[in-house]
C-alpha cells in the first residue's frame, strides 16, 4: 500500500497515525507531498519518527514540494525524492493508496 501524508506533522496527526498503521508490516511505503515534507526534516521528532520506521517502509518525498519549501539541505539521509512522474509511477506500482488527512 502506499500512504500518502500532505499535512505537516507540527499541525496535524496524519503522519503520527499513519505510521502507525503502516509500521505492522506489508509492503508499505510512504510518500510525504505539501506540507508532509516537513516530516523529514533532520533533529525533528517527526524527522526522528520516520526514521525509525525505515528500516520497514520505503519513504519518499516529492522534490518539487521540497524546493517550494527551501528544505533541500535540511532532509534526513535515505529519502527518495521523486519528481510528478515518479509520483504517477508510485501510484501505478501500488496496488492500494491511502490518502492521510
Amino acid at each position: 500500500m502506499l500512504h500518502i501524508v500532505n499535512k505537516s506533522p507540527f499541525e496535524n496527526t496524519a503522519l503520527a497515525s499513519c505510521l502507525r498503521v503502516a509500521s505492522k508490516g506489508g509492503d508499505n511505503a510512504l510518500l510525504l507531498i505539501e506540507d508532509g515534507v516537513y516530516a523529514i526534516t533532520k533533529n525533528s521528532d517527526a524527522g526522528k519518527a520516520v526514521q525509525a520506521v525505515m528500516g520497514g517502509i520505503k519513504v519518499y518525498a516529492l522534490m518539487p514540494d521540497v524546493e517550494a519549501r527551501g528544505m533541500q539541505d535540511r532532509v534526513l539521509e535515505g529519502i527518495s525524492m521523486v519528481d510528478y512522474a515518479g509520483f504517477v509511477d508510485l501510484v501505478i506500482e501500488h496496488n492500494n493508496v491511502q490518502s492521510w488527512l
